[in-house]
Formats: structure tokens, sequence, C-alpha cells
């Protein structure tokens, strides 16, 4: 099973009607349209991208799958979720995705960076409900790929300590994509 078939497993044995989602990483609105049709007509969906590029796509995506009344799209970093959600919303989240790098098909030298990136999953350990999960894809093979997944490796096994729980996906190749997925305990500190 490749990684986005094992995140959209995820997604599907997590999300219910009328639960809340994040796709921090929109891109070309694939995840998006996953969360969408997860969540049903009570749910909401959050999409976060920089880029207009992918805002656009994802936009006409979730229009031709008639699932665009159930998101929200932000042309933002992800790391500015957080002043972005709806208050009511903190600690609400059932599921939060991130695929790291850059757009497909895009601009190569756009890409996420370990201190945004870092900023975003700190907002998602926080807005997550207990039992929520977070899936983080990170890219070891292009600039500045490996030290963001050695920086969200390092980030998800502090959240350890807190009352996550987590494990890694990954193949053996080098420059492979990881899945880092986190499932904030019931009864937790934060």
């Amino acid at each position: 099973m490749r990684m986005v078939e094992k995140v959209h497993h995820a997604m599907m044995e997590t999300l219910r009607h009328g639960d809340i989602a994040i796709d921090g990483t929109a891109g070309n609105g694939h995840d998006v349209e996953v969360l969408a049709g997860l969540v049903g007509n009570s749910g909401k969906v959050h999409a976060f991208d920089l880029q207009e590029s992918a805002i656009k796509a994802t936009k006409q995506k979730l229009k031709d799958s008639d699932l665009l009344d159930r998101c929200v799209l932000h042309q933002a970093g992800h790391e500015k979720m957080g002043a972005l959600l709806p208050p009511a919303s903190r600690g609400q989240v059932r599921f939060i995705v991130f695929n790291l790098g850059y757009l497909p098909g895009g601009d190569k030298s756009i890409v996420t960076t370990p201190a945004n990136t870092l900023a975003a999953l700190e907002i998602s350990a926080d807005w997550l409900q207990p039992d929520g999960l977070l899936a983080v894809t990170a890219y070891r093979g292009h600039p500045g790929g490996m030290e963001e997944t050695s920086q969200v490796e390092q980030f998800v096994g502090n959240l350890a300590a807190e009352n996550f729980d987590s494990f890694k996906e990954e193949t053996t190749a080098e420059k492979s994509p990881v899945t880092f997925f986190v499932r904030k305990a019931q009864q937790t500190a934060r």
C-alpha cells in the first residue's frame, strides 16, 4: 500500500459525518476532496496553502465533486492556522493532514520549511480533539527535505511524552517519503 493510500485509510477509519478536519497543505486538492467526502454535509474541512495555484486547483476539484460547500480554503501558510480557524474549533478537530515539500507539478523552489511546519504542528497538537489523528508525510528527496523530516520526527517524539501516541511508516529507500501518525490520547494536558 502506498503512503497516500495509508493516509486515506486512516482518514476513513477516523472521520465521521459532522467532524472537523484540516489539510495544512492543500496542494492539488486530493486529500481535501477525501476529507470533504468523509465529514459529510454537517462537517467542515479547512484547507491551507500559500500558493494561489494550489487554492484554485483545490477549489475546482471540490466544485467538480460538489463538495465545496463544506470546505473553507485559506490562501495562507499552515503556520497561520491558529489565527484563521474558528476559535470554537479549538480542541474539536478530528483529523489533520500535511504533505510537506513542494506542490506536485508546481514550482519546486517553493517548499515547506521546518520553522513554519513546526509552528503548524504545534498548533495542530493543540487543536486536535482527544482521540484525533494527525498525519504528516515528509518528503526527504528535495533540498531541505531531510532536515524537515528530521525536525518533524523530533517534534513527534517529544509529543509522545505529552499524552500522544505516534508511529512512523516508511520504506527502506533512503529518500522515500515518511509518514508520521500521531493520535491524541483521550485525556491530555493540552
